[in-house]
């Protein structure tokens, strides 16, 4: 059992606080204005206009048919036809062959709503899917939270939930599987690297607050952000620590965005804006070409910059660390970034549910495209081995924290 899981166990990152998407709302403006829709919801009329183009042909409705009647002869449990229309949709989206595209029904749709505000009722943890393997991955249980509680390691792979394997299964769906009533119980069966056989963790249910950004002064007056997605809430947040810091007399800075999965577009272009001098942050591409850009303007951070980063670190963060590596404002520290450059746009659709699906690619202000490739860190340094099971890890032995240090102050006596 354990060497079937622990061979997936590259992090591909899908998801984060038990929700993660890259929800670039710019493109789904522009779907909305060529569907002629202001609401920002497909109309019923509009899906009417275009069905008889996704209906199944004769020859398959009717080996559709004949499946169901055998499945309701023989199969020794039941289906419900909502359960049959849920997996249809969801099989449109599987055709595509993206690990990326989804369907997600009206619940799952308003919880992915809810995660991306910052609060859910869930188990607490961070977590990511391998693109190829299907492997689900615990990245961080949260500090104080009920799946740390129950004693869930980072680097956990989830097995099982509520007896059902889930290996190969949407994240979206095993997160709903996960999250429920605070003070309801979930058990989550894990398999754990040094462990015989799956560990059961029975896990309480209970109110997340999705700590998106933590800030302190460090030794020297050198400050320090840590931010764990770009959420709705991250943009202020971050902005906040900034001006905070200076208010305190910070000298240099360290942005930590190492297993920070993504988030929304106009989150990190916003704190790129703070810190970028005026020109281009980011621009994408969709399939006809259209290209659409966003910039900065004339507030620019002038202090020396560090940025972390990791195999976990994609998307919206690979964003952020490209412009920062573009515009040469600070030294890229860590090891390489997980390589998503392609965007996704969720489109609701009349009835409250929603599809997600790969749109545009997008570029760094210099032009790359680092899908499959990541961002190749300024200075690489691997995490210490004996680190990476640790949920909290000190200032004092985190090495990589310690060489972004190390940097900045070389900066600041360079300065004076």
């Amino acid at each position: 059992m354990k060497k079937k899981f622990s061979s997936g166990v590259v992090a591909g990152v899908m998801i984060s606080m038990l929700v993660f998407t890259v929800f670039f709302s710019f493109y789904l403006k522009k779907v909305e204005q060529k569907e002629e829709n202001n609401s920002g919801v497909v109309s019923g009329q509009q899906l009417d206009n275009t069905s008889n183009q996704s209906e199944p042909k004769s020859e398959l409705n009717k080996k559709v048919n004949y499946i169901k009647r055998l499945i309701d002869r023989y199969y020794m449990g039941e289906v419900t036809e909502e359960d049959y229309e849920t997996w249809y949709l969801r099989s449109i989206l599987y055709a595509l062959d993206d690990p990326y595209s989804c369907y997600y029904t009206p619940q799952e749709y308003n919880e992915l709503m809810e995660s991306s505000n910052g609060t859910y009722c869930g188990i607490g943890a961070l977590v990511s899917q391998n693109v190829k393997t299907g492997v689900i991955t615990i990245v961080k249980p949260f500090v104080n939270g009920p799946a740390y509680e129950a004693g869930m390691l980072p680097g956990d792979i989830i097995y099982k939930v509520e007896g059902k394997e889930v290996t190969g299964v949407d994240i979206s769906q095993v997160v709903s599987e996960m999250k429920g009533e605070k003070g309801t119980k979930v058990e989550v069966e894990v398999v754990r690297e040094g462990e015989k056989s799956p560990l059961s963790l029975e896990i309480t249910r209970d109110t997340v607050e999705v700590p998106t950004v933590e800030y302190k002064m460090l030794k020297d007056n050198i400050g320090y952000i840590y931010i764990m997605e770009f959420d709705e809430v991250t943009a202020k947040q971050f902005l906040d620590a900034v001006e905070s810091l200076i208010n305190q007399g910070m000298k240099g800075l360290v942005i930590d965005i190492r297993d920070n999965p993504g988030g929304l577009l106009e989150t990190v272009v916003a704190m790129l804006d703070r810190i970028l001098p005026e020109g281009l942050i980011v621009y994408t591409e969709d399939k006809n070409g259209q290209r659409e850009e966003k910039t900065s303007d004339k507030v620019e951070f002038n202090l020396p910059l560090a940025v972390l980063i990791n195999g976990n670190s994609a998307s919206a963060s690979e964003i952020f660390a490209g412009a920062i590596q573009d515009y040469e404002k600070g030294v890229i520290v860590g090891t390489q970034s997980f390589g998503k450059g392609i965007v996704q746009s969720v489109i609701p659709l009349y009835d409250g549910s929603a599809v997600k699906m790969t749109v545009a690619y997008y570029y760094t202000p210099k032009g790359r495209n680092i899908h499959g490739i990541g961002i190749t860190p300024d200075v690489e340094i691997e995490l210490a081995e004996e680190l990476s099971k640790k949920v909290v890890i000190s200032e004092e032995e985190d090495n990589q924290l310690q060489k972004a240090v190390e940097i900045i102050k070389e900066k600041c006596k360079n300065n004076n």
